[in-house]
């Protein structure tokens, strides 16, 4: 985790909607799915940036739209300055090259009938230009070796290998092509605890070796604090805080982060009877439905009159803050600025309901 300021990713204002539609013959719009509703963030040489948040939120649509197998609805996404959300054909093929992608599930991202060898040199077949057809095979064994595995498992089946050994398979492939952005959508979240550490180390090792700049997508803030280098936090399709990983979790400023990271597991017994575990009310609202105001109201004990008719932006409270740039500590939260967290025994929700 040795990044530098330069960025070589920069995402603004990007939106994604999926329109719901009625009727069988002739179909009109009804509404839509703001699964992505306006995110910006910076991505710097060699960083990695985690983006957190419980399911539904949004995040993994993100991660489709970077590698472009999804297209925004709104927004711009540059590498390094250009606007690839713009690009079609050659000019597009050029760029997912370096934008790949490592899935959350190593036991359904596997081609079961394709040998390993050829899983991990598929990408050579929709990019020959990366490696000489008779060097491929030298190159796939390399990549083996490369996360951790046997050069001669390049015949075996996916099947024979255990979860932890699958996803290091899926590393490998996204290697293939000698990226310089690898986007993790929730990459050890189907793996055993003992194994997740394991894929963790693997992936800070590749950075520090490869010079890799990562996307880290998960819903456990525990796992991303160990490789992230900034962190952000989405709710309901929004960054609601973003900032460096020790700022983020030492000083938690929106109520959302605050109440994550009082559900992250605490070894040491002391420190666990002396924290609040905030219980959060009610459920996350529909994307077809958002609340107004503040996304976040229906669920907040900070909740005031204000939430519900001003959106707050994502920006550095001044009070206790002076950093700026894209490392600022920011948070989407009116009352920010208030540290004190209220326990779950004497909630002060207001403005309730979508409305």
């Amino acid at each position: 985790m040795t990044a530098t300021t330069e960025p070589i990713l920069e995402v603004s204002g990007l939106v994604k909607h999926y329109p719901l539609t009625r009727g069988v013959l002739f179909k009109r719009q009804v509404g839509a799915v703001r699964a992505v509703d306006g995110v910006d963030f910076t991505l710097g040489t060699g960083e990695t940036l985690g983006i957190v948040g419980e399911s539904g939120c949004g995040k993994s649509t993100v991660a489709k739209l970077l590698c472009n197998l999804e297209r925004p609805t709104a927004g711009s996404i540059r590498f390094k300055g250009e606007d690839i959300t713009r690009l079609s054909g050659r000019a597009l093929k050029a760029v997912r090259r370096n934008i790949q992608m490592v899935f959350q599930d190593p036991y359904t991202s596997l081609n079961p009938r394709m040998t390993v060898g050829d899983i991990v040199g598929e990408p050579y077949d929709i990019h020959p230009e990366a490696a000489p057809k008779g060097d491929r095979r030298r190159r796939v064994r390399e990549l083996l070796d490369v996360v951790g595995l046997d050069p001669d498992y390049v015949n075996r089946y996916p099947h024979q290998f255990s979860g932890g050994q699958r996803q290091r398979i899926g590393i490998a492939r996204g290697l293939a092509l000698r990226p310089e952005i690898i986007v993790a959508d929730e990459p050890v979240s189907a793996l055993d605890v003992s194994v997740q550490a394991q894929v963790i180390n693997l992936l800070a090792r590749l950075q520090s070796e490869f010079g890799l700049s990562y996307v880290f997508i998960a819903h456990d803030l525990s796992i991303v604090r160990h490789i992230s280098d900034r962190v952000a936090v989405m709710y309901l399709g929004r960054i609601v805080e973003t900032g460096r990983d020790t700022e983020i979790y030492d000083h938690p400023t929106h109520p959302y982060t605050q109440a994550l990271l009082s559900a992250v597991p605490v070894p040491d017994p002391a420190a666990r009877e002396h924290r609040e575990r905030i219980i959060l009310t009610g459920d996350v609202p529909s994307p077809t439905d958002i609340p107004s105001g503040c996304r976040f109201r229906t669920r907040c004990w900070k909740a005031q009159e204000r939430c519900a008719r001003e959106v707050p932006a994502l920006a550095v409270p001044a009070a206790f803050h002076d950093t700026s740039g894209p490392a600022a500590h920011a948070s989407a939260c009116h009352f920010a600025e208030e540290r004190q967290v209220v326990p779950p025994e004497e909630p002060q929700l207001h403005g309730n309901g979508p409305g």
